[in-house]
């Protein structure tokens, strides 16, 4: 933590408090690494589905069905949030869903036929819906811990040490196959055994995060909280006064689709395109997550040095190198350069897209802006990989197209960063 001044930091705050923080990022981490990336996403379609042509389609399906619940409830649940000061209570409570969720996939590849597929569809649309929920809340945290000059490197600070957790369920579970395997032993025997191991490392790097996170924010007098869609809606009424908030969430929506088509389905182009087989796939994404871990680490201190926008924009070109790269290559040489630079832009891009949102919402309502951010993520969850789907379908089979496409998502996140004034959109913030 002497990587950053306590001038980076709010007053009061001390820089255990930030690690706390930051050790969210490394416990959640190893879920989206383990089962959304690398691991459970493969042995659904290949495992459980069979390998059945709707396979892929049911993986992406109950993701969509995740994120569909999170954008209707999570402005709701950070509203509810603000107004008693429960932002820590709440996360709390969804981690330890999301833990048991993952725990309970490991009964998946013990069952069989259709039942097996529902069970496993289910526990990913349950387990994904409270993952995505702590996410929104420990973002919410960043701006009471970090000045807004200081925002970038804090951000980048959790981003990074998510990686190194992301880095570290996944070498536990490669080096657990890679064992399995040497003893001939057969997927359905080490997939449980990587989903206890993910979600043993989440429930205890989390139990860091609320031993040193404070909860710093006061219960405030906002009138009562209303249901799920009222507040949606009224809380997007509010945020249209935010014109510079606005445009983020419609940036967001855009690359962050395309940053959604990389994590769900990078395992799968790599495997069934370029030719990596599960060992090689499992390596790839744990190299993968040491770029997104410096990236993370070094354009949190760029991004507040030249600005967020500046830098936001910078990954966003690198996105599109990748499309283009990953769709002309046919080695797997070739593959890891597209994969290496997907890692730094990764890391870089969802840590400046934190940061800027944390100054731009109004102080008041972070959990509740964080909320509209979540919402918008999860919109582009949706949006990115079944676009992804739909061209492959429609273009028989033909990845490349669909790879080559999602470069017109970063290409629209592009334009929409243009019109962004962070100055006027913190002085709006700092006004409510």
């Amino acid at each position: 933590m002497a990587l950053f001044p306590q001038s980076a930091l709010q007053p009061g705050v001390r820089k255990r408090e930030v690690f706390g923080w930051a050790m969210y990022d490394f416990a959640n981490s190893g879920y989206t690494t383990v089962v959304i990336t690398a691991v459970f996403a493969a042995y659904f379609v290949g495992g459980i589905a069979k390998g059945a042509p709707w396979g892929a389609f049911a993986w992406t399906a109950a993701l969509s069905i995740s994120y569909a619940i999170v954008m209707l409830t999570m402005p709701a649940i950070g509203a509810w949030a603000d107004l008693r000061a429960a932002k820590k209570r709440v996360l709390v409570i969804v981690t330890v869903a999301c833990v048991a969720g993952t725990a309970a996939l490991a009964l998946t590849p013990r069952l069989a036929g259709p039942f097996a597929v529902a069970l496993a569809m289910a526990l990913v649309i349950v387990s994904n819906t409270f993952y995505s929920y702590g996410e929104s809340l420990t973002g919410a945290f960043l701006p009471e811990l970090a000045t807004a000059d200081g925002m970038g490197k804090v951000s980048g600070w959790g981003w990074g040490f998510g990686y190194l957790g992301g880095m570290l369920a996944l070498g536990l579970c490669l080096a657990y196959v890679l064992w399995s395997q040497a003893q001939g032993l057969p997927a359905s025997h080490f997939v449980p055994v990587t989903m206890l191991i993910t979600a043993a490392l989440y429930g205890a790097a989390a139990c860091v995060t609320f031993a040193l996170l404070p909860e710093r924010a006061l219960p405030q007098q906002r009138g009562a909280e209303q249901g799920a869609w009222q507040q949606l809606r009224d809380t997007f009424r509010e945020a249209r006064a935010y014109r510079d908030f606005m445009w983020l969430l419609g940036c967001t929506v855009c690359y962050q689709g395309g940053v959604a088509v990389a994590i769900t389905l990078a395992a799968i182009y790599a495997e069934q395109v370029i030719g990596f087989v599960p060992s090689e796939t499992m390596v790839l994404i744990f190299v993968l997550n040491i770029a997104a871990a410096l990236g993370a680490f070094g354009f949190g201190y760029l991004q507040d040095r030249i600005g967020h926008r500046r830098s936001l924009a910078g990954t966003l070109v690198a996105w599109i190198a990748v499309c283009l790269i990953a769709a002309s290559v046919s080695t797997k040489g070739g593959f890891w350069w597209a994969a290496t630079i997907a890692g730094l832009a990764m890391g870089s891009s969802q840590s400046a897209g934190r940061a800027m949102t944390g100054i731009l919402a109004p102080p008041r309502q972070l959990a509740e802006f964080f909320g509209l951010w979540t919402f918008a993520t999860r919109l582009a969850s949706i949006v990115g990989p079944l676009s992804y789907g739909a061209i492959t379908w429609a273009t028989g089979g033909n990845q490349r197209i669909a790879i080559l496409s999602t470069a017109v998502l970063f290409v629209g996140g592009l334009l929409l960063l243009l019109p962004i004034d962070m100055r006027r959109g913190r002085e709006a913030a700092l006004r409510a």
